[in-house]
């Protein structure tokens, strides 16, 4: 299994960016898939994930802001950031967790920074 994200970068407040996941060895049908954040010196948590039936979910600090998406066909999943606050800074790490909790697997992560 391998996640590989990209799409991270430095971006002003206000502005907008999206994450990619792609994935290997993954099957999306037996697969919750999520995307967590994790800033400097702070635990890292959950930003918002998408089971295996299609179904989202969000942290209330994210809601309305970021969308979490997914293409079967390429094994990748999405992560639309718009609205950024400074307080969105941070790594950003793709998660496969399986649906029965029996294993999951990390991306390396990417960068994230809204500066102005």
């Amino acid at each position: 299994v391998q996640l590989v994200e990209s799409g991270g970068g430095l971006v002003q407040p206000g502005g907008s960016l999206r994450l990619s996941c792609v994935t290997s060895g993954v099957s999306f049908s037996l697969y919750d898939m999520s995307w967590y954040r994790q800033a400097p010196g702070k635990p890292r948590e959950l930003v918002a994930d998408i089971d295996f039936s299609g179904r989202t979910n969000y942290a209330d600090s994210v809601a309305g802001r970021f969308s979490i998406s997914r293409d079967i066909a390429a094994n990748t999943v999405f992560l639309q950031m718009n609205n950024l606050k400074s307080s969105d800074t941070g790594v950003y790490y793709c998660n496969a967790r399986h649906l029965l909790g029996t294993e999951q697997f990390w991306g390396q992560g990417t960068q994230t920074t809204v500066s102005s």
